[in-house]
């Protein structure tokens, strides 16, 4: 009874879902290219860390706004597929030991991103009357 009743919510949940993870996702950019939200600026935007920065921030926003979200996610599982095998792995396969819980929990939302798209209220389908990816 209960689970039929949030049912009908499922939509605009799925909604929050995007919107949230996306913001949170470029947030991290913001900390990488910016230096804000207590985080240090790169030096260069050409490097690992700008690269990275960028596609999270870049990601994150699209992600949040709906407008190629697959797009973004996909970009956004390769940053964290590099994170974890690059900066977590190596110090231990235990998420919650490496410090990678966050990486491998951005990682699974990007997956479900990939499989369900924009779903309601993006951008996409207002600029594009379709969803192209």
């Amino acid at each position: 009874m209960f689970s039929e009743k949030l049912q009908k919510y499922h939509a605009e949940g799925y909604v929050l879902f995007r919107v949230v993870a996306g913001l949170m996702f470029a947030q991290h950019g913001a900390q990488k290219l910016f230096g804000w939200f207590g985080g240090n600026a790169v030096s260069s935007l050409f490097g690992l860390m700008g690269v990275a920065g960028m596609i999270e921030l870049a990601g994150g926003l699209a992600i949040a706004l709906g407008f190629f979200s697959r797009l973004a996610s996909v970009g956004g599982m390769a940053v964290m597929i590099g994170a974890l095998a690059t900066v977590h792995f190596p110090n231990g396969l235990i998420p919650i030991v490496n410090k990678g819980e966050l990486a491998l929990l951005f990682l699974a939302c990007f997956v479900m991103v990939v499989v369900h798209g924009n779903g309601k209220w993006n951008l996409e389908q207002v600029l594009l009357k379709k969803e192209v990816f």
